[in-house]
C-alpha cells in the first residue's frame, strides 16, 4: 500500500505543488477567521470553489504544456503592452504584501516552537527561502516543494485530535447556510480571492514549461510521453493538487469552527494567533501541530510568491530566465527574487497590521484576478496558438462562470473595502 502511494506520488509535480502553495500562512488566517466567526457555515464553499480552481489551472497547464510558454509570456504576445505591465504590477504588488504577511506569520508560529525573538525568526526563515532558491539545483528543488506539501496533513491531524460533531460538518459541507450580512459577504469573498488567487495561475504554468525544459528525475518519464498523454497527466496532477487544498482548507475552517466558534472566540487576525488560541482549549501538542504546519507552508509559498514576481517580470521585458537556471546564468531573475523577498522583511519592519497586510493583498487579488482569469480564458480558447488542444467542453464553461464569479466577487470585495 506504502509503496503504491510513493509510486503515484512521485508521478505528481507542478499540480500538486501549486494546490499546496494555495494554503499558505494567508490563506490559513483567512480559513481560521471564516470558521471561528461563522463557525461551519461557510465549509460549502470548498465545494464551489474546487471546480473553479480545477478548470483555471488545467486551462493554464494546458496553454503552457502546448505552448512551451509562461503566462505572461502568452500574454504578452496578443495584449498591447500596458496590459501586460497592468498585470504584472498589480501582481507584484498582491505578492509582495502577501510575502509580507506570510514571513510575518511563519516568525510568529516558530516562536510557539522554539521562543527566539521574533527578528531573529524572521531573517532565518527569511534567509532559508531565498538560499534555497539561488543555490539548490531545480531538480532537487522541485523535490524539496513536492515534500514540503506533505506540511499540509498537519491540519487533518488537527482535527482529527478535537472533538468534532461529523454529521453536523457534512450538513453544511453539502447543504449551503448563507448568512445575509455585511461580514459574511467578505468572508465568501476573501475566501474566493484566497482560493482561486492570481499566483497560482502563473505558476502553474511557468512550472510546466520549467519541467518541460528540465526534468526533475521523478518526472523524466514524461519526455516519452505524446501531447495527449502529457495533457492526461498534468489534469491528474491538477486534480490531487486543487483537490488537497481544499480539502485542507475545509479541515482548518472546522477546526476554527469546532475549537474557537463554540467557546466564543470569533476574531483570528492571523494563523498564528489560532494556534495560540487552540493551546489552552485543544491542548498544547495541538497548538504546536498547528504552528508547525504554518512554517511548512509557508516555506513552500514564500518561494512559489516571489518566483512567480520573477517569472512574470522578466517574461514581460522577454528575458528568458527561471528556476532552472544558476544564479549566474539568470541574475535579473534571482534578483527580483531577492528584493521582492527583502521588502516582505521592510513590510514587517513597518510593524502594520497583518490583518492590513491581508486587506492589501486581498484587494490586488481582487482588481488583478478578471483581467487575468479574461486573458487565459482567451488563450484557452486559440484554436490556433493551441493545435486544436482546447480541452473540454465542461473545462471552458466551468471557466467561464469562474471567470464572471470571480469578476463580481472582485467588484463586491472592492466596494466593502471602500465603504468600510
Amino acid at each position: 500500500m506504502f509503496e503504491e502511494f510513493r509510486s503515484f506520488f512521485k508521478q505528481l509535480g507542478p499540480g500538486l505543488v501549486t494546490g499546496a502553495s494555495d494554503d499558505d500562512p494567508a490563506g490559513i488566517a483567512t480559513y481560521s477567521q471564516a470558521g471561528a466567526q461563522f463557525g461551519m457555515g461557510p465549509l460549502w464553499l470548498t465545494l464551489i470553489s474546487l471546480p473553479g480552481m480545477l478548470a483555471v489551472q488545467e486551462m493554464c497547464a494546458r496553454i503552457a504544456i502546448v505552448t512551451q510558454k509562461g503566462l505572461i509570456e502568452n500574454i504578452r504576445t496578443i495584449f498591447p503592452t500596458w496590459f501586460v505591465w497592468m498585470i504584472v504590477g498589480l501582481l507584484a504588488i498582491a505578492n509582495t504584501f502577501n510575502i509580507g504577511a506570510d514571513l510575518g506569520m511563519m516568525a510568529a508560529s516558530a516562536q510557539l516552537v522554539i521562543p527566539l525573538p521574533f527578528w531573529q525568526w524572521l531573517i532565518l526563515l527569511s534567509t532559508v527561502t531565498i538560499l534555497l532558491q539561488i543555490f539548490i539545483s531545480y531538480a532537487r528543488y522541485a523535490r524539496y516543494l513536492k515534500w514540503l506539501t506533505l506540511s499540509l496533513l498537519a491540519y487533518i491531524l488537527v482535527a482529527v485530535a478535537v472533538q468534532i460533531d461529523w454529521m453536523n460538518a457534512l450538513h453544511h459541507t453539502f447543504w449551503p447556510t448563507i448568512i445575509w450580512s455585511r461580514e459574511f459577504l467578505f468572508i465568501v469573498i476573501a475566501f474566493l480571492g484566497t482560493t482561486i488567487s492570481p499566483y497560482l495561475y502563473v505558476w502553474q504554468a511557468n512550472s510546466e514549461v520549467e519541467d518541460g525544459r528540465f526534468l526533475p528525475s521523478h518526472l523524466k518519464h514524461r519526455r516519452s510521453l505524446g501531447l495527449q498523454e502529457r495533457l492526461r497527466a498534468s489534469f491528474i496532477d491538477v486534480v490531487c493538487g486543487m483537490g488537497l487544498s481544499n480539502v485542507v482548507a475545509w479541515f482548518i475552517m472546522l477546526t476554527g469552527a469546532s475549537v474557537l466558534h463554540t467557546r466564543g472566540i470569533t476574531q483570528i487576525d492571523t494563523a498564528d494567533q489560532a494556534a495560540r488560541m487552540l493551546a489552552p482549549l485543544a491542548g498544547q501538542f495541538t497548538s504546536l501541530v498547528f504552528a508547525l504546519g504554518i512554517i511548512g507552508t509557508g516555506l513552500l509559498a514564500v518561494p512559489v510568491l516571489s518566483s512567480v514576481i520573477a517569472y512574470a517580470a522578466c517574461e514581460a521585458l522577454d528575458i528568458k530566465e527561471g528556476l532552472s537556471k544558476k544564479w549566474f546564468q539568470a541574475k535579473c531573475f534571482y534578483t527580483i527574487i531577492v528584493v521582492s523577498t527583502m521588502i516582505g522583511i521592510f513590510i514587517n519592519v513597518l510593524q502594520l497590521s497583518p490583518v492590513r497586510l491581508l486587506l492589501y493583498s486581498a484587494v490586488g487579488n481582487a482588481i488583478i484576478a478578471p483581467p487575468l482569469l479574461f486573458a487565459i480564458f482567451r488563450l484557452a480558447n486559440d484554436r490556433k496558438r493551441l493545435k486544436n488542444q482546447m480541452g473540454t467542453a465542461w473545462i471552458r464553461v466551468v471557466g467561464f462562470t469562474t471567470l464572471l464569479v470571480m469578476t463580481v466577487a472582485s467588484v463586491l470585495g472592492i466596494w466593502l473595502v471602500v465603504t468600510s
